[in-house]
């Protein structure tokens, strides 16, 4: 393990820059899109640019990597969303920020390839799961402390656009002066989504829900706070528990999902989260501690949601088909995460600032209700056949799926060669 870890350092500490720089912006652009005078629909459709750009990065970037290599294209990326982020500076209308945020997006995307697919190649049957682990702890960690990072200077300014741009050019230099050989690259499979339909319905409905769910959080929850009337201080407090919540919930949802029928568990998740939203509206309006608690809560029960989409869609595949299937429902969350800052901020434009927990309400509720009417439609997975829960991080890209989908295979292989044992015994 100490080796592994060891060899990959370079890797997470680039990572780790990385969603500083990602985790900061993000909300930034919202909140001075704002304090521009920004119309809420308006930064719907700008902050919409991100996601657009991600799915594009996600896809088009391994045939890049195949062509040029790992680290060129993880320098050549860097160095765009550095230029991105500035250029805000230059030009303070809609058109221009949908433009960048389209670029960073693509950036964004394409560095988590390049980082996915080495973390990939480093993994062995022994490491895979505790890289794993440290990846998804990196992320979690450097997108809420990024938050944080909006108190070190006034959204006003140029400052924090600069800052930005010093943490992402920043990441490429532990990659670089590595000594660590670039890895092999593959591409993994995607099954067609008619396909993944037919085997997994709920699977995929749910990603999409999924997708739109986290797009609103971290794409408009920025300018709800902004909206509230919260200062800098609180806005980077409500926006890092959302996301530290995930952390936190990520081990006791995961290990639920584990011991009973996975469908019952998404249900209560879902409808705990919609209820969750819901009771946050009125709580917003009375105590800002009371919404911050709620906010850790919502996101400990909505970040883990696409792992357990992931993992539920597995228990009806067979081992040779999990790639492509996980790779697949990657693509369709991404497509959810384009509609969802563009729906929370048309429901904030009709409803006013609750329409921002309508649409997480919403989002979540129908999950909920599908994972119902699913009941009523096949009949459940026993538990001792379900597959292992594994973390998949909110921002994940396809090169996650091979690493996230080998350990799912070694444990399934693990567990069963225990049951023999026992039998034998």
């Amino acid at each position: 393990m100490y080796t592994a870890v060891k060899s990959a350092w370079p890797l997470f500490l680039g990572l780790a820059l990385i969603m500083l720089g990602n985790g900061l912006q993000g909300s930034l652009l919202s909140l001075r899109a704002t304090l521009e005078g920004f119309a809420t629909n308006t930064v719907g459709v700008v902050m919409t640019g991100y996601y657009l750009g991600f799915l594009a990065g996600s896809t088009l970037t391994p045939k890049i990597v195949r062509n040029v290599g790992h680290i060129r294209v993880f320098a050549a990326l860097a160095s765009l969303a550095s230029t991105s982020v500035l250029i805000h500076i230059l030009y303070v209308e809609p058109v221009s920020w949908f433009a960048m945020r389209v670029v960073t997006g693509f950036s964004y995307a394409g560095l988590y390839v390049v980082a996915e697919s080495w973390l990939n190649e480093r993994a062995t049957n022994e490491t895979r799961g505790q890289l794993l682990s440290i990846y998804m702890v990196v992320l979690f960690l450097g997108l809420a402390a990024g938050q944080l990072l909006l108190n070190v200077a006034s959204p006003e300014g140029f400052e924090l656009f600069v800052l930005v741009s010093v943490l992402v050019s920043a990441a490429v230099i532990p990659i670089l002066i590595t000594a660590t050989p670039a890895p092999h690259f593959s591409e993994p499979a995607k099954m067609s989504l008619r396909q993944l339909y037919r085997v997994s319905p709920l699977g995929v409905m749910g990603a999409v829900a999924t997708g739109l769910a986290h797009g609103a959080i971290f794409g408009m929850g920025a300018v709800y706070g902004r909206n509230m009337g919260f200062s800098i201080a609180q806005i980077s407090i409500f926006m890092g528990l959302l996301t530290l919540g995930g952390i936190l919930f990520q081990w006791p949802v995961g290990w639920l999902s584990d011991q009973f029928d996975r469908r019952k568990v998404l249900t209560a998740v879902t409808i705990l989260a919609a209820l969750t939203a819901c009771i946050s509206i009125p709580v917003a309006h009375t105590s800002h501690v009371g919404l911050f608690v709620l906010a850790t809560v919502l996101g400990g029960l909505s970040l883990p949601m696409y792992s357990l989409c992931i993992a539920h869609t597995n228990d009806h595949l067979e081992p040779a088909q999990m790639v492509s299937a996980s790779s697949s429902l990657i693509l369709v969350g991404g497509i959810g995460a384009c509609f969802g800052p563009f729906t929370a901020s048309g429901l904030m434009s009709v409803l006013g600032n609750d329409g921002f927990f309508w649409a997480l309400a919403g989002a979540h509720a129908a999950i909920g209700v599908f994972a119902l009417y699913r009941m009523t439609r096949r009949g459940s997975v026993p538990v001792e056949k379900q597959g292992h829960y594994l973390n998949v991080p909110p921002r994940a890209t396809l090169m996650v799926s091979p690493l996230t989908q080998r350990e799912v295979r070694d444990v399934r292989d693990r567990e069963l060669a225990r049951l023999h044992s026992s039998r034998r015994g």
